[in-house]
């Protein structure tokens, strides 16, 4: 069983599609709080979220209780852009652990930095490649920038102080990831 885990996420919709993504891959979720968001059953109820019984899901207090969890042989990947390697050149084995960092600011630095030979990153095109409006970001007023905003390819996470994409959001990042570790453990169908 492969694990994702997520760390201090903030947005609720892009945990629960990973959970979604957690319960029909068989995956293991473990959620590293301190969480943007309650999980009580009315907040869950309300997200639309009644898979989440059927969701393997750990909570964390902290990182610390997170790695104590894991133990000391866990093999971690921590994804993030400021890799060298790429998840794609990564050999995944059963019961590893996919780490992400929080939406708007990613993995903390000093845990990067802590394990540097388990960071991998998603290789991305440059944003003026991958934006079909990313001249139309560079002027205008707030308002056309709003406008923008929804106009953005593929769902990514838009920085609105600098109107370029910043890396997938955090539930792609989380599939590509999983399906590519899945594809190496042999899950079925994916000769």
């Amino acid at each position: 069983m492969l694990n994702v885990v997520l760390v201090t996420p903030e947005i609720p919709a892009n945990t629960g599609n990973i959970g979604r993504t957690c319960v029909v891959t068989g995956a293991r979720l473990h959620l590293v709080k301190p969480l943007g968001f309650s999980l009580d059953e009315r907040a869950l109820h309300r997200a639309g979220l009644g898979y989440w019984q059927s969701l393997d899901v750990t909570i964390h207090e902290s990182w610390e209780d997170f790695l104590i969890a894991a133990g000391p042989d866990a093999r971690l990947h921590l994804l993030t852009k400021k890799a060298r390697r790429t998840y794609a050149e990564t050999r995944y084995q059963d019961g590893d652990y996919l780490v992400f960092g929080c939406e708007s600011v990613g993995l903390p630095e000093e845990l990067l930095a802590a394990l540097p030979e388990c960071c991998e990153r998603i290789p991305m095109l440059p944003d003026a490649a991958s934006l079909e409006n990313a001249a139309s970001w560079q002027s205008g007023t707030p308002a056309d920038h709003r406008a923008l905003l929804a106009q953005d390819v593929c769902g990514n996470f838009v920085n609105p102080e600098d109107y370029r994409i910043s890396a997938l959001n955090l539930s792609n990042a989380a599939a590509v990831v999983l399906y590519e570790a899945l594809r190496q453990t042999g899950f079925p169908g994916m000769e």
